[in-house]
């Protein structure tokens, strides 16, 4: 029913930085929080960063914490991933998730907590 579309992955170099975008069929206001996850081969999908606007977090993994931001832009329904000094360990492809459920803190962790997702956007970092 809800669709979200991931944009703006590809090859970087370590140390280099891409923006993720994820677009949204209806107003991201609507959601009760967005997030990020990722899955690199033979690995399981992890969790990278969520904001809800529910409970007001924000919250980062601690591989990403410092280096990656998310942010949204209302008007344009989508939420993005500013990734920064990207290590070769950040190879993967990139999920967007949201959840139509209220929640706090430690909920958007979880991935049974999203209802959306998009079909991701392959990030390579190169050594």
């Amino acid at each position: 029913q809800v669709h979200l579309v991931e944009s703006g992955g590809g090859l970087v170099q370590a140390g280099g930085s891409l923006r993720l975008s994820c677009e949204a069929s209806r107003p991201t206001e609507r959601f009760y929080a967005m997030g990020w996850f990722r899955q690199a081969p033979g690995k399981e999908r992890e969790f990278v960063a969520a904001n809800s606007w529910n409970d007001d977090s924000t919250n980062y993994a601690d591989s990403v914490k410092g280096r990656f931001t998310i942010s949204r832009d209302n008007a344009l329904n989508t939420v993005y991933l500013q990734m920064n000094s990207l290590k070769p360990e950040d190879t993967a492809v990139y999920y967007c998730a949201a959840s139509d459920g209220g929640g706090y803190g430690s909920d958007w962790l979880r991935m049974a907590r999203y209802d959306c997702w998009g079909r991701g956007t392959q990030v390579t970092v190169s050594s």
